[in-house]
């Protein structure tokens, strides 16, 4: 590392990402990396881009919705537009995920169920076939 910049594979290894997953931010302008040559150096700033769209991810953000939380960050209102609207999107993620989760939580219960049912026919079945035999 030089004067605050990381390397590539210093970033790589920061974040557990890909070379391939920083060239991708960095095609889809998310980050913005010092050029020398081939080199890349990635700046705090790219850091702490890097930072939030990984959790953004996490969280299942769009990169769409990244890059224009990211965005707001140069408003000028030192960050009040980004942080209320990252807490908006933020809680119609927890909203959505929440839903999913209920959904799931029912589908799991569905196939218990059917896993019960199918259970008692599998040793009702059985049970006939040693009578037979």
């Amino acid at each position: 590392m030089t004067d605050g910049t990381l390397t590539i594979r210093e970033m790589c290894d920061a974040f557990d990402v890909t070379p391939r997953t920083l060239r991708f931010y960095e095609a889809k302008e998310l980050l913005f990396p010092i050029r020398e040559g081939q080199k890349r150096l990635f700046t705090k700033r790219d850091r702490a881009r890097l930072k939030l769209i990984v959790r953004g991810k996490r969280f299942g953000f769009s990169l769409e919705e990244i890059r224009q939380l990211l965005d707001l960050y140069d408003m000028g209102d030192q960050q009040a537009t980004q942080l209320q609207r990252t807490y908006e999107v933020a809680q119609q993620r927890l909203q959505d995920m929440e839903e999913q989760r209920d959904e799931l939580n029912e589908a799991i219960d569905d196939l218990k169920e059917q896993l019960k049912w199918g259970e008692k026919i599998i040793v009702s079945f059985n049970a006939s076939k040693k009578a037979a035999e």
